[in-house]
């Protein structure tokens, strides 16, 4: 009988252990304040009806392209890509200014030069990466785009932009030459107005941005929503696969002499005419009706 209390008493001792020291833990534990929330995704995605739309949610910071803006960026311009339902994509934001380029806490001499060619490459790879897209890109616009903000816009396939929008590469105002924009404004400016714009750093309003080819229309605000929504609504009755063929043919042809350029779009026309959808839509043309992209846009007969 005494043996068989020593062993009970040995076993409540061994259950009351843990329990003491987990309560021990918590008292510990009771006066350390709660961890903090983790930090807000920069950029809002929603999706529907095929359009895709992307929003730079950061406007206490002006919607900088910080590397956590453009991790995010990159991320929702990325999802679920290859999806059928997926055949535009519009990038807005959120605030009175579209994006303000750089965050430039990021590129003070507080960080190293590994980090400041870290924000640079992830963003090269952001620029090119709307170009390569399967589907158009759509910038709207509604209010100032600056340095990397303005190259953001002129990477875009479209730009819809309000009246009250300005775009300006002001970065020779504060010593840091807007080398990296100067790639996209080159590309959809004239060389003298890319140079003008990037030499004073004096904005261009936004009927300037459509005669110079910055932008493709420029509309009152409140009929910016309805503009960039018909343009993305005309895009989605469209084949996807012929839209894709096609925009990465446009971007390739583009960096060749006009002799090799004629030669692969010719040869990619001859391809277009494999892709059912392309047969389609010759057929009902001729047959005036219109076309059923009903089956498997990206199957080939």
């Amino acid at each position: 009988m005494a043996a068989a209390a020593a062993r009970l008493w040995r076993l409540r001792g061994a259950l009351a252990a843990p329990r003491a020291a987990a309560c021990s833990s918590a008292a510990a534990g009771a006066g350390r304040p709660p961890p903090p929330p983790p930090p807000e995704k920069p950029t809002t995605r929603r999706q529907a009806d095929g359009v895709r739309n992307i929003i730079l949610n950061n406007p206490k910071k002006r919607n900088a392209l910080s590397l956590s803006m453009l991790q995010s960026l990159q991320e929702d311009l990325l999802h679920d890509i290859k999806s059928k339902d997926l055949r535009v994509i519009i990038i807005s934001a959120e605030g009175p200014v579209f994006c303000s380029g750089h965050d430039l806490k990021e590129l003070s001499s507080e960080e190293d030069a590994k980090h400041h060619s870290k924000v640079f490459e992830l963003c090269a790879e952001v620029m090119t990466l709307i170009q390569k897209l399967p589907v158009p890109v759509i910038a709207k616009v509604n209010g100032l785009a600056t340095a990397a903000g303005c190259q953001l816009v002129a990477s875009c396939d479209i730009a819809v932009a309000s009246e009250k929008s300005q775009f300006a590469t002001p970065g020779v105002n504060i010593g840091l030459f807007c080398s990296t924009p100067g790639v996209a404004l080159g590309r959809s400016l004239p060389r003298k107005v890319a140079l003008e714009m990037l030499f004073t750093g004096e904005p261009l309003s936004a009927q300037e941005a459509l005669m110079h080819g910055l932008v493709s229309k420029v509309v009152p605000e409140d009929k910016l929503e309805e503009e960039t929504m018909k343009i993305s609504h005309k895009i989605c009755k469209s084949s996807k696969s012929v839209l894709a063929l096609g925009k990465a043919t446009f971007y390739r042809q583009m960096t060749q002499d006009l002799d090799t350029a004629y030669k692969i779009t010719a040869q990619v026309m001859v391809d277009n005419l494999t892709l059912r959808d392309g047969q389609e839509g010759i057929e009902a043309f001729i047959q005036k009706r219109k076309p059923v992209w009903s089956h498997s846009l990206d199957q080939k007969k």
